[in-house]
């Protein structure tokens, strides 16, 4: 009796998938027997043959779009497909352009700062406020300063009353081992405050240019009036040795 050698069955191989598609179905794509039409002003027309819905496509020369998959049967709608795959393009764009990155940008400070070194560092924190940006104020202790905690702050509350017109103080001062840290918000949006960059940088384009204009005009017209006076003849000096051949 011959014994018959069992194949060893292995298990199922998994292929890895694509990336799923976002793109929509559209005309011939749409396999299904029938589906919810919605008409090109956002009429319902109801639940139609693929085919029948199809044909209205055809005639209307717009594209039978398939707008909600989910559906029982699925919603499709007549419209024009490249414009509206455009729209949303330009939709998205648009939504970027104007999406808020929140940035927090860090000045660190001593507790024992000088004046000049202090105004310089206010100066920072202003113009990160004024460009709609967060600021983390870090106090560093070093040696005995630890023990004196009071000095760093006075000088972070010193520090909020001086920007106070730009931002509030969003994070109270609070002790982190040698560090003691504030955060200050800005009253202005980082969006609006890029348009009042924008406006800014345009108004003095807008001076240069005037000033520039106003600078050739003046140039022109000097150029037309001609020399402003004649160059004086240059004479021979009179020698006043009469022994000396002139």
């Amino acid at each position: 009796m011959s014994r018959v050698r069992s194949q060893e069955r292995l298990p199922p191989t998994r292929t890895t998938g694509g990336s799923i598609s976002t793109e929509l179905r559209i005309n011939e794509r749409i396999r299904v027997p029938e589906v919810r039409l919605v008409g090109p002003n956002g009429e319902t027309v109801g639940i139609v043959p693929t085919d029948q819905a199809l044909k209205l496509a055809q005639e209307a020369d717009l594209d039978l779009v398939e707008i909600a998959p989910q559906g029982r049967p699925p919603v499709c709608k007549l419209m024009d497909y490249g414009k509206f795959k455009y729209e949303n393009a330009q939709k998205a764009r648009e939504a970027r352009r104007n999406q808020t990155n929140v940035i927090i940008k860090e000045m660190k400070l001593r507790p024992k700062i000088d004046s000049h070194d202090y105004e310089t560092k206010k100066g920072h924190v202003v113009r990160f406020l004024g460009a709609g940006d967060k600021v983390k104020i870090t106090i560093m202790f070093r040696g005995r300063e630890q023990h004196r905690p009071e000095l760093g702050f006075r000088l972070l509350q010193k520090l909020a009353e001086d920007v106070q017109e730009l931002g509030f103080v969003e994070s109270s001062p609070k002790q982190d081992g040698r560090n003691m840290t504030m955060v200050i918000g800005p009253h202005k949006k980082k969006a609006d405050a890029k348009i009042d960059a924008d406006a800014a940088r345009a108004t003095k384009a807008e001076a240069r240019a005037a000033a520039k204009a106003e600078e050739d005009a003046e140039r022109e017209a000097a150029h037309a009036a001609g020399p402003v006076a004649q160059k004086k003849e240059r004479r021979r000096s009179e020698n006043l040795d009469p022994e000396i051949e002139a």
